[in-house]
């Protein structure tokens, strides 16, 4: 890993009279995988809106990959490089898997409406490309057997890996994933961990992570910010960010009463 891909400077963003994320700052390395945690309502899905452009910041500033994020428009996010999951699936539910992945490759199509039209041989080559990607990332997620199934009949499982398979269609340099264990069982969770670990060591792809499932974040994260009610409370690796007593406070309560319900749990124990 070298150098900076994205950098985060004192954000701040307020709806009315609610500070949803407060002087907020961290950058995320080439090849990382960083994670962001908290409790519900600390303000991490907030600060994926705003690198997604769905929200501006009421004060500070965004680079991604040496571009300020500021004057970049939304529909301009993905081919810059920036693709993503959320919690909510977002998915064609009456479309199959392998036309909900060619279009999330939409955006690297260089052909003009003209050519399109003609068929000529530049869109075969663009046609041919596009689909030589798409087998690619259904045999590295193992979607061959669900290729042709309608999304709408395919279990919540699957669906999860689908729309992170049409986010890596799009050749992202930084890919954000919104709890991407979200309504999965043990064993998909562990399948999950395992392509996260391919994606950033076999593509090279960036993640930037949201999630609360503590042994997922150990597993495949490389550093981890920790967030409170919109503002930063810890950051460093996932033992240092685990053991902080901002965070345990955040989570359980305060450290005085984490150790009154271990040493109850001891009694009970014993």
């Amino acid at each position: 890993m070298s150098g900076i891909l994205l950098a985060a400077r004192n954000l701040s963003v307020r709806f009315g009279g609610v500070l949803a994320v407060n002087n907020v700052s961290f950058d995320v390395r080439r090849g990382e995988v960083f994670t962001l945690i908290g409790p519900n309502g600390a303000g991490k899905t907030t600060v994926f809106n705003l690198i997604s452009r769905i929200y501006d910041p009421t004060s500070g500033t965004l680079e991604f990959n040496g571009r300020a994020l500021g004057d970049v428009p939304p529909h301009q996010i993905a081919p810059l490089g920036i693709a993503r999951t959320f919690q909510n699936i977002e998915l064609f539910e009456h479309a199959t898997v392998l036309q909900n992945l060619l279009i999330g490759r939409h955006i690297r199509r260089r052909t003009g409406v003209w050519k399109e039209l003609v068929f000529t041989r530049g869109v075969r080559e663009a046609e041919r490309d596009t689909r030589r990607k798409v087998e690619e990332v259904i045999d590295l997620l193992e979607l061959q057997h669900h290729r042709d199934a309608l999304v709408a009949g395919l279990p919540y499982g699957v669906r999860k890996v689908v729309e992170l398979a049409r986010a890596l269609c799009t050749e992202p340099k930084l890919l954000l994933l919104d709890e991407p264990s979200s309504g999965l069982n043990v064993e998909e969770t562990e399948d999950m961990a395992f392509w996260i670990q391919d994606i950033q060591r076999d593509l090279g792809v960036t993640i930037l992570m949201v999630e609360h499932d503590m042994g997922l974040v150990s597993k495949v994260s490389d550093r981890v910010l920790a967030m409170n009610q919109g503002e930063v409370l810890a950051l460093g690796s996932p033992a240092e960010v685990q053991s902080h007593p901002g965070v345990i406070e955040a989570y359980l309560g305060s450290v005085d009463d984490v150790s009154s319900l271990r040493r109850e749990n001891h009694k009970e124990a014993a």
